[in-house]
């Protein structure tokens, strides 16, 4: 059996829960095995978004290429205009992308934003502080008078953003809008990315339904599905659904083969908990899955192993414990060994009122954070709150050994 120990991670005594750390280390560690040497792409830019870049990258060329000018003005040596101004003959006008000739003495040239610096010139006088504050044609000893501006005025040096040579972007960084236009200002056309983890994703439980069809007594519409599939292609994972299997273990067994091949993990929804009928417990009796009790609420249950091999998880059946486990443990799992998808982003707010929290797990609750910095809490602590939930838009951590938060004390959110 694949169990926490094997992992490199204490066993947790009979009896008691695994932590959220521990948990979550050996989650990684089993992900392992997805980040193979097999596992990389070369694509355009313009569809590496969301993906996780696989090399360093190192700048081709420095930013920007060249000195060149931060406003519309005129290009000047700063040498030429005295402490009370200078009238300076102008020169022919250095449009953006055109190559300038050198700056002869006593000479200003119109310049626009972004144009190369002329050789000689070492500052740029806006065009509004010249006299007249519009620009002048060159030719017939035109000439415009100009205040003094020190070196260095409105330039921007070459380099002054990314030196050649210099690492522009780190092995595992998650590759969004920001991190593909850098690429594309180095004239970078591709890049190395890993390729999205498939997961074959499995709903189970006799009681449930897809959602459309006619709900009978004693059943309820399947929410876990959607809600997860949606959280994992949010972040960059290829699902394949499995639809939902019923509470017979053989049957299961033979829907995780028949669906699994070619994929990188298997996750289930339910049948993880110690009840009468937990299927997914009963389909993984021969194989190497471990079903534990993590320090947290809610997702407390949770299985982790392999089955036949593929790496597998089992996520308890409620929806909101369905989405605190992937957010828990999956989502940074990847986002560490794939640099994808990007680890959510984590703030201190203030509460907006009083809470109370098990002293012995980590309580994982949802909440709205406010343009004021305070968070106000969604609905209870219950797993089954998809209302609260689709109302929030951060995880309020409350972490193990705090039993009560009063309104204004400082928590831990991640928004979603």
């Amino acid at each position: 059996m694949t169990s926490h120990s094997q992992h490199g991670h204490a066993q947790p005594a009979a009896g008691h829960a695994c932590s959220v750390a521990d948990h979550a280390a050996a989650v990684a560690d089993l992900l392992h095995a997805v980040r193979t040497a097999d596992r990389t792409e070369t694509l355009p830019l313009s569809q590496a978004l969301g993906r996780g870049l696989v090399q360093d990258v190192a700048a081709p060329v420095s930013l920007p290429p060249f000195a060149n000018s931060q406003m519309d003005g005129y290009a000047v040596r700063s040498g030429d205009v005295p402490d009370g101004g200078a009238d300076l003959r102008i020169m022919p006008p250095v449009p953006a992308g055109s190559s300038p000739q050198p700056l002869e003495p006593g000479t200003a040239a119109p310049i626009m934003t972004g144009a190369m610096i002329p050789a000689g010139a070492d500052a740029v006088v806006p065009i509004e502080r010249a006299v007249p504050d519009h620009f002048v044609a060159a030719g017939d000893g035109a000439t415009v008078k100009l205040p003094s501006v020190p070196a260095g005025t409105y330039v921007r040096p070459a380099g002054s953003d990314i030196t050649v040579g210099e690492r522009a972007l780190a092995a595992g960084t998650f590759l969004g809008p920001a991190q593909l236009g850098l690429l594309a200002a180095l004239g970078i056309p591709d890049v190395e990315v890993y390729k999205p983890v498939a997961v074959l994703l499995v709903a189970t439980g006799d009681e449930v339904m897809e959602p459309g069809d006619v709900l009978e007594p004693g059943k309820i519409y399947d929410a876990n599905g959607t809600l997860l599939e949606a959280a994992m292609r949010q972040a960059g994972l290829a699902v394949k659904r499995a639809g939902i299997s019923t509470d017979n273990p053989d049957e299961l067994r033979n829907l995780l083969r028949s669906k699994g091949q070619g994929v990188d993990l298997i996750v289930t929804t339910g049948g993880v908990s110690k009840g009468a009928y937990e299927v997914v417990r009963q389909a993984m009796a021969d194989q190497a899955v471990e079903f534990l009790h993590v320090a947290m609420q809610p997702g407390g249950p949770q299985g982790i192993g392999t089955f036949d091999g593929i790496p597998f998880l089992g996520f308890p059946g409620n929806p909101v414990s369905c989405l605190v486990s992937f957010e828990m443990f999956l989502r940074p799992a990847l986002a560490t060994l794939l640099g994808a998808p990007a680890p959510r982003l984590p703030l201190r707010a203030r509460l907006g009122q009083a809470l109370t929290s098990p002293a012995q797990k980590h309580q994982v609750r949802r909440g709205n954070l406010r343009a004021d910095g305070s968070v106000h809490l969604e609905g209870g602590e219950s797993s089954h709150l998809m209302h609260a939930l689709a109302g929030s838009n951060v995880l309020v951590h409350v972490p193990e050994g705090v039993s009560a938060l009063a309104a204004g004390d400082e928590v831990e959110v991640w928004m979603l």
